[in-house]
């Protein structure tokens, strides 16, 4: 089995790191590049670089702060937010970039996911999907735009078609969990894991070190994001390494 993956997300807005609970109420968390350099040193094994306002701002991503954070890391990191064309993503890779992460644009334009893993490669191309509970509880729902928008596809269908048509890995993040530190949807991680032959990423929840072990043991996750929890330096990446070996998963210390 390959090692669980530990991996900070820097959620950037006006060239900024912040954290909110459930995409909203955001703080603010500090410097992008300090904060990726710092988290380099720290023992993170990727980084994820999202531009949370650049689809619901019609922009494109921020390219200025990406290419900084490029030249102050070694770790691969991936980027999303704004992303809509191939000439986004060749540009974004062109910086430094290891992968791109699509999110609302894959859902307008599915193709853009299979051109892009032909020209790119599938390992390049992560499916960045923001998902709900449905209010009859039957299962989750795909938002775009920042999870500001309920497309009603179902995630789990979603997740599937992605991967068919080209997407190497899932970024998986739980709008009712974001930010909660409550845990991650379990349910859901588990329910996207065991539908696909791709790596999946968990993220939205994480409040204690328990809540990561949950996510690779019961959520079936190939890797464990987290944000506000290693920002504010209320748990350090080399703290949930040290405690998941501790319990048997495999992990690079």
């Amino acid at each position: 089995m390959r090692p669980v993956r530990v991996i900070p997300c820097l959620d950037i807005h006006n060239g900024r790191v912040v954290k909110g609970v459930k995409f909203t109420d955001l703080k603010d968390a500090g410097d992008p590049v300090e904060i990726a350099a710092a988290y380099d040193k720290a023992g993170a094994d990727e980084l994820v670089f999202l531009d949370i306002s650049a689809t619901v701002e019609e922009r494109s991503t921020n390219m200025s702060v990406m290419s900084k954070v490029a030249k102050a890391v070694s770790i691969p990191f991936a980027v999303g937010g704004g992303i809509r064309t191939i000439e986004d993503i060749e540009r974004i890779l062109d910086v430094g970039a290891a992968k791109v992460g699509i999110n609302s644009a894959a859902i307008e334009n599915p193709d853009l996911i299979k051109t892009a893993a032909d020209k790119f490669g599938s390992s390049r191309i992560v499916l960045a999907l923001d998902a709900k509970k449905k209010a009859d509880g039957s299962g989750w729902t795909v938002l775009k735009n920042g999870g500001m928008v309920d497309t009603g596809i179902d995630a789990v269908k979603w997740a599937i078609q992605a991967v068919e048509l080209g997407a190497g890995e899932i970024l998986l993040t739980s709008l009712d969990c974001d930010g909660t530190k409550d845990g991650y949807d379990l349910e859901l991680t588990k329910a996207i894991s065991e539908s696909v032959s791709v790596p999946v990423i968990a993220s939205g929840g994480a409040g204690k070190l328990e809540h990561f072990y949950d996510a690779v043991t019961i959520g079936k996750a190939d890797a464990v994001l987290a944000a506000s929890l290693f920002h504010f330096k209320e748990v350090e990446i080399m703290e949930v390494k040290r405690y998941l070996s501790q319990k048997g998963i495999n992990v690079r210390l």
